[in-house]
C-alpha cells in the first residue's frame, strides 16, 4: 500500500473523500463531510446503497436510532439518502474496492475490480463487517469457469445478450435477473432445489407466467457438476427427483446469497486486530495518515457495534478529514440549528 504509483497509469476521478461502503454509517459520513464542504464518492459491492440494512434486513425493525422509536432498515436507508442528497454524493455500485496505493503527490488512489479509479486525500472505510462476497456453490472444478462462463453477479446486462443461460437460486436476485435477462438471452433456464421461492411474490408470479408461455425453463433440481473446457461451459449436470441429467448452456449465473469477508482491505497494509481495523478515538484514523475507519469494521477499547456509534465516529472523522482536504483553511465548528451558511447548504434557509 505504501509504494508510490507511476503517474498517468490510469485516468482517475478526483474528489475530496472516497468512502468504501454505502451503508448507514457511510451515508451519514457523506452528510458530516458535506457540512464541511467536502465532496464524496462511495464504492460498494452491492447494487444499491444501504449495506446490510437494505440488503439483508430491509423490513427488520430497528429500535435504537435516536429520535426514531422504530424504523426499518430500508426506511433508515431512505432517510439517510434524503439527508445527504444536498451534497450530491457519487455512487460506484456493483464493484469492490480492490487496490489502494499512495500517489507521488501524497493522495490515495483506489481502483475497483471493474477498473474505476478514484483519487482523494482521504479514504474512509465504512464497510461494516467487510465486503459482501457471493457464496459459491460446492461444485468441483467451478474455479476454472469463474469470470469466463460462471458469474455470481451481473455487472453489464449486454454481456449476456444471446447467451444460453442457466440461473441458479430461489431468492430475489435469481428471480430478478431471470426476468431482466429473459428478453436479452437466447434461452434461460431457472434451477432451484425446490418448487418454493424466497423472492417477492410478484416476481415469482411473473416467472411462472414465462414458464407457462414456454419462454423460460424451470428445473427443480440441484447442480451437481459442470461440463466444458478451457473455462467455457457446455452443460451443467443436474440432479433432480427423477435422476441425473445434463442441461446444455454456455453461461451459469449462481445466486446463492452473500457472506461477509474483510476482502481486499486485509491486503492494504493497515494494522489489524482480529480482522478489524484499530483506530484512535479522537479522529478514528487508522495506522495510515489519511485513512479512516468508522462503523463495525473498526476496533478500539470499549467499541460498541451500533449504528449509533458509527454516526458519532463519522462526525469526529470529518473534523480531521477537513485538515487533509483543506489544509490552508480554518475549521469553524457550527451548529445546523443556528448557522445560516449550513442551512443554505441543506436548502432549508
Amino acid at each position: 500500500m505504501m509504494d508510490c504509483m507511476p503517474k498517468d497509469v490510469m485516468t482517475a476521478v478526483s474528489t475530496d473523500v472516497i468512502i468504501i461502503g454505502a451503508g448507514p454509517v457511510g451515508l451519514f459520513a457523506v452528510f458530516e463531510l458535506g457540512l464541511l464542504d467536502m465532496k464524496c464518492h462511495l464504492v460498494d459491492i452491492l447494487d444499491k446503497p444501504g449495506g446490510q440494512c437494505a440488503e439483508l434486513y430491509p423490513e427488520k425493525p430497528i429500535y435504537d436510532i435516536p429520535g426514531l422509536p422504530v424504523v426499518t432498515g430500508q426506511e433508515l436507508t431512505d432517510r439517510l439518502l434524503e439527508q445527504c442528497r444536498p451534497f450530491a454524493p457519487q455512487f460506484h455500485l456493483n464493484q469492490m474496492a480492490e487496490k489502494l496505493e499512495r500517489t507521488p503527490d501524497g493522495k490515495w488512489r483506489l481502483e475497483t475490480d471493474i477498473g474505476t479509479v478514484l483519487e482523494a486525500p482521504v479514504v474512509v472505510i465504512a464497510a461494516g463487517g467487510g465486503s459482501f462476497v457471493p457464496k459459491k456453490p460446492p461444485i468441483p472444478g467451478i474455479e476454472e469457469y469463474e469470470g469466463k462462463s460462471v458469474f455470481y453477479a451481473v455487472r453489464k446486462m449486454e454481456q449476456f445478450r444471446g447467451r444460453n443461460i442457466v440461473i441458479a437460486g430461489g431468492g430475489d436476485s435469481a428471480l430478478d435477473w431471470t426476468l431482466n435477462l429473459e428478453p436479452l438471452a437466447d434461452r434461460i433456464a431457472l434451477v432451484h432445489r425446490r418448487d418454493e421461492f424466497r423472492a417477492a411474490p410478484d416476481s415469482v408470479n411473473k416467472m411462472r407466467a414465462l414458464v407457462a408461455d414456454g419462454k423460460l425453463d424451470l428445473h427443480i433440481a440441484q447442480i451437481a457438476g459442470l461440463k466444458g473446457q478451457d473455462g467455457q461451459l457446455e452443460a451443467v449436470t443436474l440432479k433432480g427427483p427423477d435422476g441425473t441429467y445434463d442441461l446444455a448452456c454456455d453461461t451459469l449465473l449462481a445466486f446463492y446469497g452473500l457472506t461477509m469477508k474483510l476482502g481486499p482491505v486485509a491486503n492494504w497494509g493497515l494494522n489489524l486486530h482480529e480482522n478489524l481495523i484499530p483506530v484512535d478515538t479522537e479522529k478514528f484514523e487508522t495506522s495510515e495518515p489519511g485513512i479512516f475507519a468508522i462503523g463495525d469494521i473498526n476496533w478500539y477499547p470499549g467499541k460498541l457495534k451500533l449504528i449509533l456509534s458509527g454516526f458519532h465516529e463519522a462526525a469526529l472523522m470529518a473534523q480531521q478529514a477537513f485538515r487533509y482536504v483543506k489544509p490552508g483553511e480554518k475549521l469553524r465548528f457550527q451548529y445546523t440549528t443556528s448557522s445560516t451558511s449550513l442551512q443554505k447548504k441543506l436548502g432549508v434557509a
